[in-house]
């Protein structure tokens, strides 16, 4: 697949991989601003795409990051569908990290700050019906299969 990339500022760096073996390409900053603890903030990519019909990208932390310093991708994953044309703008927010004692984080303009899978999306078809197939796990949900 071809993933078209637009460049919205000169200083603006196009995604790439770490590894060839990588899932996600590395999103960067294409600002400075910082980030405050308990805060969401939009970070600017400076890059728009132009994904296949049939396509998505989703938008995740990066581990590092969440790990070191407490920043993760707020809706984690984000998604940008295809018809989106816009500016990819990453929701960051700062948390307390297992390694951080500072209340806010820095982004510079360059830095890492998310990585972007592109997932194939089938197409799905939906049936209303009056039952479903039982399982024996039947309705349990929230932390149900960790008690006996």
């Amino acid at each position: 697949m071809l993933l078209k990339i637009k460049k919205l500022s000169d200083s603006a760096i196009i995604p790439c991989k770490a590894h060839i073996t990588d899932a996600g390409y590395d999103l960067f900053a294409d600002e400075t601003i910082l980030l405050t603890e308990g805060y969401v903030t939009k970070v600017s990519t400076g890059i728009s795409i132009e994904l296949p019909v049939g396509y998505e990208a989703q938008i995740r932390s990066r581990s590092g990051l969440s790990y070191k310093y407490g920043v993760a991708v707020h809706n984690s994953p984000g998604t940008i569908d295809a018809d989106y044309r816009g500016e990819i703008g990453v929701l960051l927010i700062k948390n307390k990290g297992n390694k951080s004692i500072a209340n806010t984080y820095e982004i510079n303009k360059g830095d890492k700050i998310a990585q972007m899978v592109i997932s194939k999306l089938e197409e799905v078809y939906i049936k209303e019906v009056d039952f479903l197939d039982d399982t024996i796990r039947g309705n349990g949900g929230f932390g149900s299969t960790d008690k006996k």
